[in-house]
Formats: structure tokens, sequence, C-alpha cells
């Protein structure tokens, strides 16, 4: 699944080359995504001027002249640019062509993304009760802290409910507590204020270098411009179950967290 550096990598891609451009029509050839796409969809959007190409958490608002689109990319969603008119192939449901000539084309293999229409996008249900976004001043250690007060959940799930903050997906929620040196199996309420504190910046810095590289590449991600990102190439605990630690040679240990597989090195993580 595309996490918050994928997403932001899409929003940073597409954005310039629609952002100012008049829509002259759109194409919706198959409506059945996680929630319908509304039928009205051509008629809300085509003739209006994009503004401006914003992220919240996972979702990208397309915001025109007089409404919002809401665009979420599911498990296997993506979003790039390709010459308007250019044949669509399989699972490529959505067109929103430009004046320029380009093409926003959305393809979704499994359909469980959403293309969604709001006049108020950020009291949208969807994105009303978001916690902080993970790069702002608005998320630190003292938040993870005072939040965690109380909580017997193992840490890692507990760091990725997006009403403590967004965006801190499996892979990346991963990697910050391997950098933190934390046992993601770790109650909640058992991490003191420091450690909660160098866990925030661990998960500033891995988001930050993440979207620096373009994302993971891991099965369908390709960003906005058609291109994969590289951060694969820096995990440390990602997907190494088994394998010898990077830092001490330990051999990783995979558990299930929340339904989620979770890898940690039992010698560098406490």
């Amino acid at each position: 699944m595309p996490e918050l550096p994928e997403v932001e990598t899409t929003r940073r891609g597409i954005a310039p080359h629609l952002e100012g451009q008049r829509v002259s029509r759109v194409i919706v050839r198959d409506r059945r995504l996680r929630w319908p796409i509304p039928e009205d969809l051509d008629v809300r959007l085509s003739g209006q001027k994009i503004v401006i190409v914003e992220r919240r958490a996972k979702y990208l608002l397309i915001q025109a002249e007089v409404g919002t689109l809401i665009s979420h990319l599911g498990m296997s969603g993506n979003l790039r640019l390709v010459e308007a008119g250019l044949p669509a192939l399989k699972h490529e449901h959505v067109d929103i062509e430009l004046e320029s000539g380009l093409a926003l084309r959305y393809t979704d293999p499994r359909r469980f993304g959403a293309m969604l229409w709001s006049l108020d996008p950020h009291n949208h249900e969807l994105l009303v009760r978001l916690g902080p976004e993970p790069l702002t001043d608005l998320f630190d250690g003292l938040r993870l802290f005072e939040l965690s007060r109380g909580r017997s959940m193992a840490v890692k799930p507990f760091i990725m409910d997006n009403a403590v903050v967004v965006g801190v997906g499996n892979i990346y929620a991963t990697e910050a507590l391997f950098a933190a040196g934390i046992d993601p199996r770790r109650e909640a309420k058992s991490i003191s204020k420091a450690r909660y504190i160098k866990l925030a910046v661990e998960i500033k810095r891995i988001l930050a270098a993440a979207i620096e590289r373009g994302g993971t590449t891991l099965r369908d991600f390709i960003g906005g411009d058609g291109q994969p990102g590289y951060f694969q190439q820096e995990l440390f605990a990602y997907g190494r179950g088994e394998e010898p630690c990077k830092v001490c040679g330990t051999t990783m240990r995979e558990v299930k967290l929340g339904q989620r597989a979770s890898v940690y090195c039992p010698k560098c993580q406490k």
C-alpha cells in the first residue's frame, strides 16, 4: 500500500503540471472503487481551473476553483501524467484531461482507492478526525508520551493510529522503531518520555528521507512521473525477517502485531 512518502512523491510529481491548468473533460471508465465515483464528477470538474494540489495524510486533495477532488491510492493505485487521448489499458479507470494536452490518469488494479468530491474537504468524514501531520511542529515526542499513558496496546500499532499521527504506515513505523531502538511489542504506556522524543525525531527523519528518495517501491508503487522510489535500498528492518541485522548481525525476528508483520532486532531493540 502506498504510504505517506509515496503519496507526497506523487503530489510533487503531478502538482506542477496541474496547478493553474483548466480541466477540459473527465473520463470515468469504471466508477466501482472503494466508494463509487460520483456520477456528476465530469460536470462538477470540467471547465474549472485547478488551484492547488495538497496532501492530507494519504489523501491527495486536488482543489479546483469550486470544490475539491479527494483521491486515495488504496492498495495498488497510482496517478500519473499521460498524453490526453492515449488509449487506456485495463485497470486505467479515470482520465482528467487538461487544456495543456496532458491527462492525469488514475490506475487501480484492486479498485480499493477513492475519487470523491467535496466542497469542504478538511471537514469531510474521511479527514476530519485525523491527527497531525508528522513533519509539522504539531507532532512531537511529548504528544506521543501524553497520548500513550494508560495505553496497553503495543507501541507499533499505537504510532500507526491515524488519530495519534497520520501517515506512519507499516514500513516507516518498522524503520523508525528500529532506529529508535524500541521493541515494537512493548506496551505503549511503558515507553519513557525520552524514548518517545527520540522516536518522534526518527519518524520525522525517516519520512523526510523517504520523500527525498521518491518513496519505497514495493510491488505496484510508481510516482506521478512514472518513476519508482528508491528508499527500499535503505531499509534496515522492514521485510528482513530471518536476515542478519545490519547493525549487530543478530538474526532479525518477525512477529504479527495488529495483523501486520513486524520485523525487529532482539539485540538492538529493547
